[in-house]
């Protein structure tokens, strides 16, 4: 498997490989034996990418509130207190928890959801859009012959994205859990304490936002392209250039419609929208606006 981590408090990334992974789980003959390079193209604007997913993180996190993250700290202290048979600790930790929560509500009464924690992960395709094809041939195949696992290992790969996940309590429901553990302490009810201090625990909202890889690749590199078209001073090497960024633009867009993240139909615009500007811009001719259409048609995309 291919793979790279960091971690930091809150913050997960990753990155995988597919041919890599699936080979090792299944004898799938479509797979290469190696991950397959990214294009010069792609490698060139992956660190706009990175710069693109950091600050939608970086904005999700923003959001954090600190009492909410408190109170969920001393939900779980209350819990091992619980767990080690200190009751009075237990108690003093709820308070804590219930003040905090009592806070948040009085700034904003109508607040429905308080995020607590952000995690990213990253999951970045090594394979082009016909090794995808091929692969959800041969999972098609399997599931024919009745073999779900071995489509399941398959198609469990065929991801590019990163995923954003925000956990948030639920405001109109953990507060009155919390305050409901007291009285239950109180007539000693230690067990049935921990079981609804867990159930609360567990009621945590957890939404997530993904964000395509192809989709942001082939957005950054269009906008690089878009800068070229409108020089009017290009030189041959820039129109090489322009030629392998619209190419390789194409490509991570074709990725994206192989891996699902949108049908024919949306695509298909798209693909146009790039042949009318190389047209437009052979033999080095420039202009402005040109890409207006295709920029929108993407961003309703992701």
């Amino acid at each position: 498997m291919k793979m790279k981590k960091s971690m930091n408090k809150l913050f997960f990334p990753a990155l995988l490989g597919l041919a890599l992974t699936v080979t090792g789980v299944v004898q799938a003959t479509s797979l290469p034996e190696k991950a397959q390079e990214k294009s010069a193209e792609s490698q060139s604007v992956q660190a706009q990418v990175d710069k693109s997913s950091a600050a939608k993180v970086a904005g999700q996190r923003d959001k954090i509130v600190e009492e909410a993250v408190a109170a969920i700290e001393q939900t779980q202290k209350a819990l091992q207190a619980l767990d080690g048979g200190k009751t009075d600790d237990a108690l003093k930790a709820l308070e804590v928890a219930t003040g905090k929560l009592e806070l948040i509500l009085a700034r904003d009464p109508e607040l429905a959801l308080v995020p607590v924690a952000v995690d990213m992960v990253t999951y970045d395709l090594f394979a082009g859009p016909d090794t995808v094809k091929a692969v959800i041939k041969e999972a098609k195949d399997f599931l024919d012959d009745g073999e779900v696992q071995k489509a399941r290992s398959l198609m469990a790969n065929l991801a590019s994205e990163v995923v954003i996940s925000t956990a948030a309590i639920p405001l109109a429901t953990y507060p009155d859990a919390i305050k409901a553990i007291s009285p239950l302490l109180d007539k000693g009810e230690t067990e049935a304490a921990k079981v609804a201090l867990q159930a609360a625990l567990d009621t945590l909202v957890v939404t997530t936002d993904v964000i395509p890889l192809p989709l942001l690749r082939s957005q950054h590199m269009l906008a690089r392209a878009e800068e070229l078209v409108e020089n009017k001073e290009r030189s041959e090497k820039d129109n090489k250039l322009l030629d392998g960024l619209l190419k390789a633009a194409t490509e991570e867009l074709k990725l994206a419609e192989a891996l699902g993240y949108g049908n024919r139909k949306a695509f298909k615009p798209l693909y146009e929208q790039i042949d009318e500007i190389k047209e437009k811009s052979a033999a080095g001719k420039s202009g402005e606006g040109w890409f207006d259409k295709l920029k929108k048609q993407l961003s309703e995309l992701f």
